[in-house]
């Protein structure tokens, strides 16, 4: 059967984005999701479509097959990974992949970073089924299908990664609003160089992550506590940057800002908040995951 190249890519572009959005999810490297993607557009092109009844079920399932076996590949990428690891940070714009706010919740959630460094420690078949599951919302005999196990033993893995996740991650609950509120005044705060401002928006027990691959400065481990965290801030923010500027954007389902040297993104901010304070603040400074942010 021959379809019509344009039909086929008008087909494959309308769920690009769900196809990112998993590919990202399991794998926490836009980079690598892109090129899974481009796989996945590669093989729908290139087969015969003529028995397929639903194309977004066959492409989210060469896609998570996909992303399985790059995850699988890349595995050891971490263990080799000079000071903390953070995902690379996605510009998030759901568009009609989220129709209310609570499928909008769910989906930011589950590519925040806090989440994204939890999953990093499932093996990739617990990975898929959590991904599919908790943030899409796929029934277990359809992800049975997607990864070739039976619905039983579908179920058995969501379990594991469900309990897995929850004893794991933060216990941060997100407000939209005052999360970008905290973070405007973290940010006003860090360029007039207002240590008493910057340590009265930071929890006691407040983190600082930094992500630099041992490609840039940042503290190669995790600081912990407000004097830590605030006397650090105060002492690198903007200093060093060359024509510095900042811009608040949507990165993983929050606020965050960046800051800039010229054009150039030098350094990426997130923080998650809960009770009106700071809980921990992310650095992601490695060149190498900032390029997908910078102007092409």
């Amino acid at each position: 059967m021959t379809t019509d190249t344009g039909t086929a890519t008008d087909v494959f572009e309308e769920h690009r984005p769900v196809l990112m959005g998993v590919a990202y999810r399991m794998l926490g490297r836009v980079a690598d999701a892109e090129d899974v993607v481009q796989e996945a557009w590669l093989r729908w092109s290139d087969s015969d479509r003529s028995d397929v009844r639903t194309p977004r079920a066959y492409l989210v399932r060469v896609t998570t097959r996909l992303a399985i076996d790059r995850l699988r590949q890349v595995q050891s990428r971490n263990e080799a990974y000079v000071g903390p690891w953070l995902p690379e940070p996605y510009v998030t714009e759901f568009g009609d992949t989220a129709p209310d706010t609570a499928e909008r919740a769910v989906l930011a959630d589950s590519v925040s970073l806090a989440v994204l460094v939890v999953l990093e420690s499932l093996s990739p078949l617990e990975r898929a089924v959590f991904v599919l599951r908790e943030a899409f919302g796929y029934p277990y005999a359809e992800i049975a299908t997607t990864l070739d196990r039976s619905e039983a033993a579908v179920r058995q893995l969501a379990g594991r990664a469900r309990r897995h996740v929850e004893e794991r991650r933060p216990r941060y609950e997100v407000d939209p609003a005052e999360r970008r509120a905290l973070t405007e005044r973290f940010l006003a705060a860090a360029v007039d160089g207002d240590l008493a401002g910057l340590m009265s928006l930071l929890a006691p027990e407040v983190q600082l992550v930094g992500d630099s691959g041992g490609l840039s400065k940042a503290p190669l481990r995790v600081l912990h506590s407000a004097d830590k965290v605030g006397r650090f801030l105060h002492a690198v923010s903007g200093k060093g940057v060359p024509d510095v500027s900042f811009r608040m954007v949507e990165l993983n389902g929050g606020a965050a800002f960046l800051v800039l040297s010229g054009d150039k993104v030098d350094s990426v901010f997130q923080l998650d908040v809960t009770d009106g304070r700071i809980q921990c603040v992310y650095v992601i400074r490695n060149p190498e995951k900032l390029l997908s942010l910078s102007p092409h």
